[in-house]
């Protein structure tokens, strides 16, 4: 039944994009069962390790075992304060949570990377067919005698833009944006602001420089 429905076409959505919604599904459950046992015992970990419930487990668990070790119960404590043994149990638990969730991200990463690198192949892809229409516009505005207005606009979107083009312009901008940035850390010597502003000496006084220099005149004089 499920799968019946699964083939009817969705009168709301074209057929393209019902190919689209189908072939996605169908790329996620491929990465699914190409998945390792390692793999997918690492995800159900971190999966159960980021919900609530595990929260209130431990909480439960710390509780039981802080009230087991105060001697209420004329039980003797196996763990008395500071919980030595509780304190390893919970550093174990915390170093196994910490590389079964590195081990998922990773996946994740290499995932995420193969989605990115599908997305610049359809981008650049794209662009190229864009361009290629534009051309082909042109030369029939040129075929049929369409006046246009004169536009370097047009001559620049019909340029092939290269990916290694665009990465190095980039890279130039930013080492550029950091050099500045770093010049305006470092600082230049900042001008003497206007007489009466604040901060600067009051008008019709030299400063003490201009003082040493005059005094040095009439001595020599």
């Amino acid at each position: 039944m499920d799968t019946k429905l699964a083939d009817q076409e969705n009168p709301g959505l074209s057929k393209i994009v019902g190919r689209n919604i189908r072939t996605i599904i169908e790329l996620r459950q491929q990465a699914a069962r190409q998945q390792t046992r390692e793999d997918r015992a690492a995800d159900a970990i971190t999966g159960f390790s980021g919900s609530m419930l595990f929260v209130y487990l431990h909480c439960g668990w710390f509780a039981l075992w802080v009230v087991l070790n105060t001697g209420w119960f004329g039980l003797k404590p196996f763990d008395p304060f500071p919980y030595g043994l509780l304190t390893m149990v919970v550093s174990l638990e915390a170093i196994f949570l910490s590389t079964l969730v590195l081990i998922t991200q990773n996946r994740l990463t290499a995932e995420a990377e193969h989605r990115a690198d599908l997305d610049l192949h359809v981008g650049l892809l794209a662009e190229h067919e864009l361009t290629r229409v534009l051309v082909m516009l042109e030369a029939i505005h040129k075929k049929l005698d369409i006046a246009e207005e004169a536009s370097n606009e047009l001559q620049d979107l019909e340029m092939e833009t290269r990916p290694e083009d665009v990465l190095a312009e980039i890279a130039r901008l930013q080492r550029s944006a950091t050099t500045a940035d770093g010049q305006a850390v470092g600082g230049t010597p900042a001008e003497e602001p206007p007489c009466g502003l604040a901060g600067a000496p009051p008008c019709g006084l030299a400063s003490g420089s201009d003082e040493s220099d005059r005094a040095a005149r009439a001595a020599h004089q």
